[in-house]
């Protein structure tokens, strides 16, 4: 049974399903965590679960990167996913030395391949310790660590003080405010006078009806899963957006006519070790491991449990962008109004970014 155990734990290390039990990647997870997250959120069902522990299941299944992308054919989900995240750059017309922030970091995947890309210095921020410290270890391996760095705090009180950001975005994270308006408010105030905010919203789509028993639960679904008071309506973000003081400059919703669905890699099988954790049979696998390691006590005690939330909320994620009636990616490009041009300020597909734009297709 050890040698059974030392073999699994070998080969699912590799894809990273047991970070959250060894402590691998900088940070320790203590089972009272774990146990005390599961509890609460099998009892109240809508709320969020430790994210120390989601972290590393979400690590386990998506990488550095917490989100989905569109994707076209022939593209690779890694390359898809970095070039939804130099659209950002491109959008926010970043330049080298700009004072950057990511609301909502996680452990950083966009913030360094952003940072990267543009030569931008971008700071994360996040309120989950763990987060940081494996942000801080996979940005010294980057090679980032001297321009870009983290800050634990909460979105809707941010520690920073007003107008001191060249730029603002958040990749699939302010969906977790529990105030749209809040939030964005707060996003308003530390960004400079006349830059730009940039934002992929997980929202309702207008194919939602709030009446159809189905799609209240699909709906229900997604929130229970991935720890979401209430998923807004598109309508709705765009005018907590405007309140805030925006002045909205483009709007889409980048997941409709994706040539290859953004829900793709969560449906098929595949072999690319990349792809395979996402897939049924990877999310069985790591099933399989953590139950038994769960058995053993070489688990923390419920993890099994948020796995089962995760498959719900996968499970509503696939009918939600069948059905479209729910998109992971509705992209806003916002700005904080002043006397200084848009063209000066929100430059957009900037000359010098374009140059090295070698997975930026215009989405747009």
């Amino acid at each position: 049974m050890s040698r059974w155990i030392r073999c699994a734990s070998s080969t699912m290390s590799k894809f990273g399903v047991l970070d959250f039990a060894s402590g691998i990647g900088g940070g320790k997870i203590r089972k009272s965590d774990v146990i005390s997250a599961v509890k609460r959120s099998l009892k109240e069902q809508r709320k969020r679960p430790k994210p120390t522990a989601l972290t590393c299941f979400y690590e386990y299944g998506w990488g550095e990167s917490f989100h989905f992308a569109n994707r076209f054919k022939g593209e690779t989900f890694r390359e898809s996913i970095k070039r939804h995240e130099h659209f950002v750059a491109l959008q926010l017309g970043l330049k080298p030395g700009q004072k950057v922030l990511d609301v909502g970091c996680g452990i950083g995947g966009p913030l360094r391949e952003i940072a990267q890309f543009s030569q931008a210095s971008v700071t994360g921020l996040t309120n989950n310790e763990y987060q940081i410290t494996r942000g801080e270890e996979l940005n010294r391996v980057a090679g980032v660590d001297k321009t870009c760095n983290f800050v634990k705090g909460n979105f809707m009180e941010m520690p920073f003080s007003d107008n001191v950001f060249d730029a603002v975005y958040a990749i699939e994270a302010t969906c977790h405010a529990p105030d749209a308006y809040g939030c964005y408010k707060e996003i308003f105030r530390v960004l400079k006078p006349g830059r730009c905010f940039a934002v992929y919203e997980w929202c309702m789509t207008d194919s939602f009806d709030p009446n159809n028993v189905e799609h209240q639960r699909i709906k229900a679904n997604i929130e229970t899963g991935d720890g979401i008071e209430d998923l807004r309506p598109v309508s709705q973000c765009l005018e907590a957006l405007k309140q805030a003081g925006f002045e909205v400059i483009r709007e889409k919703d980048v997941a409709k006519d994706s040539p290859v669905p953004w829900y793709s890699r969560m449906e098929r099988n595949s072999l690319s070790p990349i792809e395979f954790r996402a897939t049924p049979f990877g999310r069985f696998m790591a099933r399989f491991v953590v139950s038994a390691l769960e058995r053993l006590r070489l688990a923390p005690e419920g993890s099994e449990k948020i796995l089962d939330l995760f498959e719900k909320a996968t499970k509503g994620l696939i009918e939600g962008g069948r059905r479209e009636i729910f998109t992971p990616m509705y992209f806003i490009l916002a700005r904080k109004p002043d006397r200084i041009s848009f063209a000066r300020t929100c430059p957009g597909l900037d000359s010098d970014l374009c140059s090295r734009a070698f997975l930026s297709r215009q989405i747009l």
